[in-house]
């Protein structure tokens, strides 16, 4: 009677990995990909397969509310619970657009030089987004700015317009695996890079630089 509703779901996911994920270790990894996205400097691999499935389990879940009684005490945990996903979904996706909206140069130049069978940086609809505000913006600035100028100076190059992500900006994170020897480079002139063990559990604050590579893995969470 006390389980949560998301542990109740009949429909497990799959992963890109071929993974089975159950509801709770689904919602798991969308709490992950948030707090990893809101933390970052840069827009980080989309989990769509992810925000698919809590998609539908929010449905199957909205779906098992409508069979619970009014008044039964459940429901209003249920709904909570409801809410609180979609609060999560919502912020993480928020948070995307907005990163998109800020490097939408940067975005588009590394989706287009990424190797074959490298995982996408964008969703279809994010990619489709990020194309029509790079084409709307560069009207724009030839509408309002550029056509007042010189010809010699109408060009715009928007990657050099547009200020790239800082990957030295500091970040707290804790680690899930244990990691040795991870390089970090000098805060400044008067000292030396050194390296360092990542125990599992520890928590830190690193240039995102340095560990980047470690939250792409899984191997370190952003917090």
């Amino acid at each position: 009677e006390n389980e949560s509703m998301s542990d109740s779901l009949s429909d497990d996911c799959v992963s890109q990995e071929e993974d089975v994920m159950t509801p709770a270790e689904l919602i798991s990894k969308l709490e992950e990909a948030w707090l990893n996205e809101k933390f970052s400097p840069e827009l980080l691999e989309n989990r769509s397969e992810v925000v698919e499935c809590v998609m539908e389990q929010l449905t199957h879940m909205e779906s098992n509310l409508q069979r619970v009684k009014k008044g039964d005490a459940k429901a209003s945990v249920h709904r909570m619970e409801i809410d609180r996903i979609r609060f999560v979904l919502s912020s993480y996706l928020r948070s995307r657009l907005q990163k998109i909206e800020k490097f939408f140069p940067h975005v588009l130049e590394k989706e287009k030089s990424r190797a074959e069978g490298q995982p996408s940086l964008l969703s279809p609809e994010e990619f489709a987004f990020a194309k029509e505000y790079y084409a709307n913006t560069e009207t724009y600035l030839k509408a309002v700015a550029l056509k007042r100028m010189p010809p010699n100076l109408q060009a715009v190059d928007l990657l050099k317009a547009v200020p790239e992500p800082c990957l030295d900006s500091f970040v707290f994170l804790q680690v899930k695996e244990r990691q040795e020897n991870i390089f970090v480079e000098p805060e400044t002139d008067d000292q030396r890079e050194y390296v360092v063990d990542l125990e599992e559990g520890s928590q830190h604050l690193m240039r995102y630089r340095t560990i980047a590579p470690l939250v792409y893995s899984g191997a370190v969470q952003l917090i």
